[in-house]
């Protein structure tokens, strides 16, 4: 037997139902395109390192230093993209790479054996957001 509390409980319900249906309707008629990766694909990273002057040495005693540890003919590691490289005048530079992310564990300890001296580094988790952009820009005009 059908109570009058379960009529309303299947009353209150129908617009939920109505709701999740609709929602299921409009998804399944007009499926979007996946964003593309802004780091470049699956399994891909991107890293800005910023490498400080250490402004206790010259720019000879820096550049001597990373000649000396391979700097120059190491980095970057085989299989990792460079990019953009900048020089900030007062700070140092600004690198920004992309990498399978297997690479990480090889680009750190590059960086510690043959940067470190010459540099003090920091290390930003980077994404391109320029593509995500362009489409927020072009919903939003």
């Amino acid at each position: 037997m059908i109570t009058r509390r379960g009529v309303w409980q299947l009353l209150t319900s129908v617009p939920l139902i109505a709701a999740v249906a609709a929602r299921a309707l409009a998804q399944a008629s007009s499926p979007t395109a996946p964003l593309p990766s802004p780091t470049g694909g699956a399994g891909m990273q991107m890293l800005t390192i910023f490498l400080r002057h250490d402004q206790a040495k010259t720019l000879d005693e820096i550049n001597e230093h990373l000649k000396s540890t391979g700097w120059y003919k190491n980095f970057p590691p085989e299989g990792v993209e460079v990019m953009s490289w900048y020089v900030m005048m007062g700070i140092g530079q600004v690198v920004t790479l992309r990498f399978p992310s297997e690479k990480l564990r090889d680009i750190n300890a590059l960086i510690e054996r043959e940067a470190w001296g010459g540099y003090r580094t920091e290390f930003y988790a980077t994404y391109d957001y320029r593509a995500l952009y362009k489409v927020e820009q072009s919903k939003n005009r």
